[in-house]
């Protein structure tokens, strides 16, 4: 009835009827411009044919699908404390949900020390420097968030994983150039910086939290595993039926600068496990090879063997033992007695990478590297050395930072003198954003792939773009000297489908919880029948690469580059299909082969 003939009928009606015939006007009509009726009229009517058991569980169903998407409401920035007892930061996000404000995810990543100058301090006040910095770029972390970055991506799409990233990018530029206004006036230090200028801002752990943060709330919010929602952000399709493990770089040692004896080259000494494998295979390999390691260890201390050093009960930041030695022949030659013990084909089975981290070793009064306390090396000296440890020990099939960026001269000399049997790599984690283009990369003569870790303010965008333009040539990692407890660093792997991970040793907790999850990545692939294989051993070296073709009969430029060669013709043409494209560009640039 309408307001008109209420009124005829209804001579003397109350001001509060008239309000509340009004009332119900406007209900009807807000009801109506919204087309409930319509939609309950349909679902009342399908669920009367469909009889479900829980009617109210239907209707939530049914209407949930036609709610708006969520939408990012607030950041919130939180001090926390990472494996190694320093303060981090875990950035979380929330989101209004079917009209309520909900936590969805958090997140931490690592962080490299965030300095804007490059001054030197005395050893003996080094480390309250760094925990006074380190506190200071939390504080900044947490402001940003809570401020700048809050307002800016109030009421984003969360599930809108690079429309984020470019607002966080945006953000960390304008910050990057107030940083550098304040710098303006400053005076330069009169000692030469240990790299190129990059500088690292304080508090930009916010930018890469925040981006990892807003990728796991996608997956969330769109019921997928985050490896899954990379993989489908990195195809911007839905995933392929396929997909496979990264095999794991683990370290075994850690002969570095920190470490007691007088060798600092060998920051780190990695283990490259054959392809084809299973996660938990791999892992038992490694834990057998550290065991006859110790024991050998042990036994040469009783016995007082010199050139053995005492075991230490010591685990460095990245998970290994560390041991002090005196020259880089002799970790070398443990791995070799330990590896020939167990039967382990050590430069077949297994490889082995020296992360060499030559940039912290530069005596800048000097001009040379420390590369043995006591004994300093020129470039050209410190190339002499590797060419004669890679020649004794053919099993080192990478060199990762062997020399400083600037030392470019030096970089095509060693890149000649072992290219053919040892790939060089560069870690790139300083500035990602400089490698998603192949033609804007800085490039460094002969080397053929790059270390990546996800921290700072490289944003999930930025792996995925790094990895796209370097197909097969990234190597995705987590840092050497800061352990984080999150492990989506395995889901991002498994989905950007890097062929190699570099998560460190088999020991701390927060490396154990990233090996764990990709064990259960592997599990829940293999339960879905969609587990592929990384078909590819490690091949950095060209000269390993032609023989390996050549053994394979490959006909081409696309194809598999590995040791595996019994091969089906079903697995041959996957693996072409999967790096369609990529091939023949990688062989181009003599770059590693990852599958």
């Amino acid at each position: 009835m309408s307001y008109k003939g209420f009124m005829n009928c209804n001579s003397r009606v109350s001001k509060e009827e008239q309000e509340f015939y009004d009332l119900k006007m406007k209900a009807a009509e807000y009801y109506r411009a919204n087309g409930v009726p319509q939609k309950m009229e349909g679902v009342l009517n399908d669920m009367f044919f469909d009889k479900p058991e829980d009617i109210y569980g239907y209707l939530a169903n049914y209407f949930s699908k036609l709610s708006s998407p969520p939408v990012i409401s607030r950041l919130l920035g939180k001090e926390i404390y990472d494996g190694k007892g320093q303060l981090s930061l875990q950035a979380q996000v929330l989101c209004i949900i079917k009209n309520e404000e909900k936590t969805t995810c958090s997140a931490v990543i690592s962080s490299h020390r965030e300095v804007l100058d490059n001054s030197f301090q005395d050893q003996s006040g080094v480390t309250n420097i760094n925990n006074d910095k380190r506190r200071d770029s939390v504080m900044a972390a947490l402001h940003w968030i809570h401020e700048s970055l809050n307002t800016i991506l109030k009421g984003s799409d969360p599930c809108d994983q690079t429309g984020v990233d470019k607002i966080l990018r945006y953000a960390s530029s304008l910050e990057l150039c107030a940083q550098i206004c304040k710098k303006g006036n400053s005076t330069e230090k009169p000692i030469p910086p240990p790299e190129p200028s990059e500088l690292v801002l304080p508090g930009s752990m916010a930018i890469g939290s925040v981006s990892l943060a807003v990728a796991k709330t996608g997956a969330l919010l769109q019921c997928l595993p985050l490896y899954k929602y990379i993989k489908a952000l990195r195809n911007q399709q839905p995933c392929p039926e396929e997909m496979h493990i990264p095999v794991p770089l683990v370290t075994l040692l850690s002969c570095g600068k920190m470490s007691p004896g007088k060798l600092n080259l060998l920051e780190e000494v990695i283990v490259i496990p054959k392809a084809g494998q299973r996660l938990k295979q791999i892992i038992t390999m490694v834990l057998e090879l550290q065991k006859e390691m110790m024991k050998i260890m042990n036994a040469a201390s009783k016995t007082g063997v010199r050139n053995i050093a005492p075991v230490l009960p010591t685990v460095s930041d990245s998970g290994a033992l560390v041991v002090g030695y005196e020259r880089p022949e002799q970790p070398l030659d443990l791995i070799t007695e330990a590896s020939n013990n167990l039967g382990l084909a050590l430069g077949k089975g297994i490889h082995l990478a020296v992360n060499c981290a030559a940039h912290n070793l530069m005596d800048y009064p000097k001009g040379k590297y420390e590369v043995i306390t006591g004994t300093p090396k020129s470039p050209d000296e410190l190339v002499d050395m590797y060419e004669a440890l890679i020649s004794k020990y053919p099993a080192v099939v990478a060199l990762i930072d062997p020399l400083r960026k600037e030392d470019v001269e030096q970089w095509e000399r060693l890149s000649s003198v072992v290219g053919a049997s040892c790939s060089l790599l560069s870690d790139i984690s300083s500035k990602p954003q400089c490698h998603s283009s192949r033609e804007d990369a800085p490039s460094l003569p002969g080397v053929r792939g790059y270390i990546l870790n996800q921290s700072n303010e490289t944003t999930v965008t930025d792996l995925i773009h790094v990895t796209t333009e370097n197909k097969g040539a990234v190597i995705i990692g987590t840092t050497c000297g800061e352990p984080c407890s999150d492990d989506a660093l395995s889901d991002v792997v498994v989905g950007l489908g890097v062929g190699y991970v570099k998560l460190g040793g088999l020991s701390r907790g927060e490396r154990l919880t990233k090996y764990n999850r990709l064990i259960s990545i592997e599990e829940e692939l293999a339960q879905q029948g969609i587990l592929g294989m990384a078909f590819s051993s490690l091949v950095f070296s060209a000269g390993r690469k032609r023989r390996l073709d050549k053994a394979m009969g490959r006909r081409g430029s696309n194809g598999l580059a590995g040791e595996n060669t019994s091969l089906t013709a079903r697995e041959r043409k996957l693996c072409v299909r999967n790096h369609e494209g990529g091939g023949g560009e990688l062989a181009k640039k003599n770059l590693p082969w990852f599958c």
